[in-house]
C-alpha cells in the first residue's frame, strides 16, 4: 500500500480566504504583544523612535500599500502632490511572520473525510493573518518572500502565495534569517524532517529576540499507525520507499520515535521561550486558532 496523494479541497485563494475568515470570525481581533518593540527592525527602521497608539504626534510619512483611506491626513496631503499618514508615537505595528510548511509531506491525508495536513496548515495560517489584520498588525510569510505588511491587499497576496505553494522537498525546514529581530513567528508544519534544522532555526531566532509558537500538524493515522500485513510506505515525492510484510511489527518502534519527536519539540519550545501545540486534522481548526490567539496574546 502506498500513502495517498490526496486532492486538496481548496481550489483558489478566495475559497481559502473564505474558510480562513470563517475560523477567524469566532475570535476577537488579535493585537500581538510588542515586548521587544524597541529592538524590532521593520522594513528599514533601525532602532529609531517609532510611531504608536499614543496621543503624541510624531511625524508624517508617505502612504504605503495597505494604508486605509481613514489613515490619510487629508489636510497635510492637500499641500503636496503626495498623500501622507499622520503617525503618533509608539504605534509601530508588531510584525508576525509565518512559516507554513509547503513540503510534499504536508499533502498527506489518511482519510477522505478530513483535509490534508497542508490544507489545514494553510487555513490556520491565513486565519491568523485575518485576526492580525483586524488588529492592525503586520504579517508576512517567512518562506515565500512576503515582507510583513497589513491590509486587504496583503491578505490577498498571502492567500495567493499559500495556494500556489508546493515545495519539491519531502520535508520542510524553516528559515530564521527572514524573521525581523524582536518580531513574533509562527511555524506550522508536520515537523517530519531533520529535527536539528528546527532546533537551529529556533535557536537562531531566539538569539535575535524572536519568540513565537510551533503548531505541529499531524494526521490521525500518523498517530495511530493503523497498518497491518504487507505494506509499502512511500514518501509523497516517491524518493523514499520501504516495503514490509508485517507492518504491525513496526508499530511500537514507530510510535516510540513519534513520541520522542513530539517531546523534543515540546522541550525545545520550552527552552527557547516558544510555545508548542500538536494539532490533528480530524479536530476542529478553531481549537488550534484559539490556542494561537492565547499564545500570541500572552507573549
Amino acid at each position: 500500500m502506498s500513502l495517498p496523494f490526496p486532492h486538496d479541497p481548496a481550489s483558489n485563494p478566495a475559497g481559502l480566504r473564505h474558510r480562513a475568515e470563517a475560523h477567524a470570525s469566532a475570535f476577537p481581533a488579535l493585537l500581538a504583544q510588542a515586548e521587544h518593540l524597541a529592538a524590532t527592525v521593520l522594513l528599514g527602521d533601525h532602532g529609531r523612535k517609532r510611531a504608536g497608539l499614543g496621543d503624541e504626534f510624531w511625524q508624517y510619512r508617505p502612504t504605503q500599500h495597505g494604508d486605509g483611506l481613514r489613515d490619510i491626513d487629508w489636510r497635510r496631503s492637500a499641500r503636496s502632490d503626495a498623500t501622507f499618514v499622520r503617525q503618533k508615537e509608539w504605534q509601530a505595528a508588531q510584525s508576525v511572520m509565518l512559516w507554513v510548511d509547503d513540503a510534499m509531506s504536508m499533502s498527506f491525508t489518511g482519510g477522505k473525510d478530513r483535509p490534508s495536513k497542508g490544507h489545514r496548515a494553510r487555513v490556520l495560517g491565513l486565519a491568523l493573518c485575518v485576526l492580525l489584520n483586524k488588529g492592525g498588525e503586520r504579517f508576512g510569510l517567512a518562506n515565500r518572500g512576503t515582507p510583513p505588511r497589513r491590509g486587504e491587499g496583503q491578505l490577498t497576496r498571502v492567500a495567493g502565495h499559500l495556494m500556489a505553494a508546493q515545495g519539491e522537498a519531502d520535508f520542510g525546514t524553516p528559515n530564521p534569517r527572514v524573521l525581523p529581530s524582536g518580531s513574533r513567528a509562527v511555524f506550522i508544519s508536520d515537523f517530519m524532517g531533520d529535527p536539528a534544522a528546527v532546533e537551529a532555526a529556533l535557536t537562531s531566532a531566539t538569539d535575535r529576540g524572536v519568540k513565537g509558537a510551533l503548531v505541529h500538524v499531524l494526521d490521525p493515522d500518523e498517530e495511530a499507525f493503523p497498518y497491518d500485513g504487507r505494506t509499502v510506505f512511500e514518501s509523497m515525492s516517491g524518493a523514499i520507499k520501504f516495503e514490509t510484510l508485517k507492518a504491525k511489527n513496526l508499530r511500537e518502534a514507530y510510535l516510540e520515535r513519534l513520541a520522542a519527536r513530539k517531546a523534543h519539540l515540546r522541550d525545545l519550545a520550552r527552552k527557547t521561550g516558544w510555545r508548542y501545540l500538536c494539532h490533528h486534522t480530524d479536530k476542529p481548526a478553531t481549537e488550534a486558532m484559539l490556542w494561537l490567539y492565547q499564545s500570541l496574546e500572552r507573549g
